[in-house]
């Protein structure tokens, strides 16, 4: 099972919603038994509570339910117990490269690296913003999970059964 990581900051915007569509798309294409997904923050703003509730109402007018998701710190085990730690930020990445212990196993990149036509960019933090953030945020995660879905199920042949597109 491969098994991946989201983090931003306080793990209650861009991190959860990008574990929540990547899931969601996962089930979607017959993958959701060979990959797992969890979010977690840079800082410990926000450790035990839920998502922002614009996030949840955003994701979940989108059929993506993260009503079950609870913040956390990023932990020193997470860097060998995913294979993937996906920063949503360059910031994110960089405390990421950091904080990382000797002998860490997980690639450490940008989330949307994978993402068609948005690589290298930031998913923008929508926290202080009005609603058009939010959705700006699911746009890109779904073209994150996508691309990331896409790149997965390349490199280790699991079987898509329905278009990510």
């Amino acid at each position: 099972m491969l098994k991946v990581l989201f983090v931003c900051t306080g793990n209650i915007c861009r991190s959860p919603t990008a574990e929540g569509v990547f899931r969601h798309l996962a089930e979607r294409a017959g993958l959701g038994a060979l990959v797992s997904a969890d979010s977690a923050g840079t800082h410990g703003y926000h450790v035990g509570e839920p998502p922002d509730p614009r996030t949840v109402r955003a994701a979940l007018a989108r059929g993506v339910d993260l009503s079950d998701l609870r913040a956390r710190k990023v932990a020193a085990d997470d860097f060998t117990r995913f294979d993937h730690i996906l920063a949503m930020d360059h910031g994110h990445l960089a405390q990421l490269r950091r904080i990382a212990p000797a002998g860490a196993t997980a690639a450490l990149r940008l989330f949307l690296d994978d993402a068609a036509g948005v690589e290298g960019r930031e998913v923008p933090d929508p926290y202080y913003g009005g609603p058009d953030g939010f959705e700006q945020v699911l746009d890109l995660c779904e073209a994150g999970a996508r691309g990331l879905l896409d790149r997965l199920s390349r490199e280790s042949r699991f079987p898509i059964r329905e278009s990510l597109g």
